[in-house]
């Protein structure tokens, strides 16, 4: 019986996005080899935010770590929801970046995010913060509705440096 697993990077063969379940027999050897990302539970790692696939490997990979940490499908829902809006900032506005993604543990279990751009930064991060103001042509709820679906948040941004964001959901 073959154990399907989900790749979260892409092959350096053919520079495809490899987001689909494959069988671990086949890709295995050349990911070993490679770097190639996998997300396992234990794993922490990074994931670069380029393009909007890679905003869907994003959104796709966080809900497999909170599921394989033991989220429930309302945790799993808000982390991802919270992430793919994170993605699409550091990609929009950011002009891309990657994502750091780990499983931390203590009392609980928790997945913390990491978001890092080196854009032009956010000028005012207050204002930045309040529903409904936006930079851009978006609804404005972006950065203050990704703050209520985690536990933790944090944002540095300047302009020689980019933004960085970083969120923790605990279980």
């Amino acid at each position: 019986m073959h154990r399907l697993r989900k790749l979260v990077d892409s092959d350096p063969r053919s520079g495809r996005c490899l987001t689909r379940a494959t069988r671990e027999d086949y890709y295995a050897p050349r990911v070993r080899g490679t770097g190639t990302s996998v997300m396992t539970q234990s794993s922490g790692g990074i994931l670069p935010l380029r393009n909007n696939q890679d905003v869907v490997v994003c959104r796709q990979a966080v809900r497999r770590l909170a599921n394989e940490s033991g989220f429930g499908v309302v945790g799993q829902t808000m982390l991802m929801t919270a992430a793919s809006e994170l993605a699409r900032n550091t990609l929009k506005y950011g002009g891309g970046g990657h994502v750091i993604y780990e499983v931390i543990g203590g009392r609980s279990v928790g997945i913390r995010l990491v978001f890092v751009d080196h854009g032009p930064g956010i000028a005012d991060i207050q204002q930045a913060m309040v529903d409904g103001w936006t930079s851009g042509r978006g609804m404005g709820l972006g950065l203050g509705g990704a703050k209520r679906l985690v536990h933790e948040f944090d944002i540095v941004s300047s302009s020689a440096e980019g933004t960085t964001v970083t969120v923790v959901r605990w279980k």
